[in-house]
């Protein structure tokens, strides 16, 4: 009887989804593969989940009723993370997949009701987990360029010394350099040598949203108005340096309490040797008593 409840629910779901997607007029599922593998959204490779997705994200990204705050705020976002996708096809897209999952779980309740409660915080955190996503991409990628600024900013207080030429030290250090901050510095200097350099560098920092970025922009910005601007770079060297050894130290801070989850299971081991060793032993003295 189980059996047939799930074949039912499963052909009466893939019916119900044929017939919705001819009524709506969606585009078939090889077409939104192709769509999928040119544009380069997810996988290399689209699966068949991927263009079901997008399918229906697609469709209802039209419907979403969104501020232009919520806008402005998330086109920023995704474009500082490299996603190529409107605001409104980001959250249609954490939507579709939380009511499929949601979906899913109310496929397998008439059948498994204990499992339902774990179907819907799946769905909750899977929500939360695609909203944040561009987020935490742009947090990543915000820290590795960090950890990288100390460098630069000692080498363009060096720079000054010897020229005031913002452009030139920006091209000298994207040779030296590799990862965000370099992809970050080649669209600045484009953007330099095709237009203003100043409304540039401020489009760095709006890229980034760091206030150690802001405050290099702040002062590359005094060097293209005239400023000497040795002297600041000097101090954001040795601020930024003292920044650096506090990261390392808070980093180090964090191993011990990854290496002793590690520490944990080799004392299990220990002691799961030793009680099987006590167990063998036991039953061998049982069995002479016996």
């Amino acid at each position: 009887m189980t059996g047939i409840l799930i074949a039912f629910y499963l052909f009466f779901t893939m019916g119900s989804y044929v017939l919705v997607a001819a009524k709506l007029k969606l585009p078939t599922l090889a077409s939104t593969r192709a769509i999928l593998y040119v544009t380069k959204i997810g996988k290399s490779k689209g699966s068949m989940i991927q263009a079901l997705v997008f399918r229906l994200s697609a469709w209802l990204a039209i419907r979403l009723p969104l501020s232009d705050y919520y806008k402005r705020k998330t086109t920023a976002t995704l474009r500082s993370a490299e996603m190529q996708i409107s605001p409104e096809v980001y959250l249609a897209r954490a939507m579709v997949k939380t009511s499929l999952i949601f979906c899913g779980g109310l496929l397998f309740l008439p059948i498994l009701p204990l499992l339902f409660p774990v179907f819907v915080f799946l769905a909750i955190a899977v929500f939360f987990k695609e909203t944040r996503q561009a987020d935490e991409i742009v947090r990543k990628k915000r820290e590795q360029i960090e950890m990288e600024l100390p460098r630069f900013v000692a080498t363009i207080a060096q720079e000054l010394k010897s020229s005031r030429d913002v452009l030139r030290m920006l091209d000298s250090y994207i040779k030296n350099t590799e990862g965000s901050l370099q992809h970050e510095l080649q669209m600045t200097t484009a953007d330099m040598k095709s237009g203003n350099q100043e409304t540039a560098l401020l489009r760095l920092e709006s890229r980034l949203g760091s206030t150690m970025v802001s405050d290099i922009v702040r002062g590359l910005l005094a060097v293209l108005r005239g400023d000497q601007g040795t002297v600041y770079f000097d101090m954001l060297a040795h601020d930024f340096k003292l920044l650096e050894i506090q990261r390392l130290k808070l980093i180090a801070m964090k191993r011990p309490s990854k290496i002793r989850k590690y520490s944990f299971w080799m004392l299990a081991c220990f002691m799961l040797m030793y009680m099987v060793i006590l167990g063998m032993e036991i039953m061998k003295a049982m069995g002479d008593l016996f």
